[in-house]
């Protein structure tokens, strides 16, 4: 677990040295990217989450797919149980801001949408492995929900989050492609 927490601790230094300029660029290469790949063209309904600096921005990709007519939908974290449930989002001021300045759907305004719903989930995370494993950024949230979605997977990230090796425990399940500013990492090659 210590392990963990000094690859955060080092992923975190290395992202906070990217400069506006960079994020915006490589954020727009890796959304180009994406919207060539077929699991993109494909899907009716989208679980993305919102960005929130030094991830790749999301608020991009989430009105490329408003504009294309496919149904967003964003995680809405339970505390309670460490679980995850995806709303509708049809606008950006169905958002508000809740715990560690993170955005997420208003229920009164947004609809909860089933896992088996979604066709595309992105999957977040701070640093990647080549093989499609993933270190997030400590709640275990998507571990959990990604043990029960049988949709397709892609995380999205700056080059500079491929490492070697991620420690990985038990329940940690790989996305099925990652798609950073330079390349297209798929997992199952």
């Amino acid at each position: 677990m210590n392990q963990k927490k000094e690859f955060r601790k080092m992923m975190k230094e290395r992202l906070s040295a990217i400069s506006q300029p960079e994020y915006e660029h490589f954020s727009y290469l890796i959304a180009q990217k994406l919207y060539k790949e077929a699991e993109w063209k494909e899907a009716g309904i989208i679980g993305i989450t919102i960005s929130k600096t030094p991830e790749v921005d999301t608020f991009q990709i989430i009105r490329r797919a408003w504009e294309e007519g496919k149904k967003v939908v964003v995680p809405k974290c339970r505390p309670r149980d460490r679980s995850l449930e995806f709303r509708t989002l049809s606008a950006f001021n169905q958002l508000e801001s809740v715990y560690y300045g993170l955005w997420e759907p208003i229920p009164e305004q947004t609809e909860e949408v089933a896992s088996g719903e979604i066709d595309l989930l992105i999957v977040p995370g701070l640093a990647f492995s080549r093989s499609g494993f993933r270190l997030g950024f400590g709640g275990g949230y998507y571990d959990r929900f990604l043990r029960f979605f049988s949709g397709r997977t892609i995380s999205l990230a700056f080059h500079m989050q491929l490492i070697d090796e991620i420690p990985l425990e038990e329940h940690d399940l790989p996305v099925e492609k990652i798609i950073t500013d330079r390349e297209i990492v798929r997992t199952d090659d």
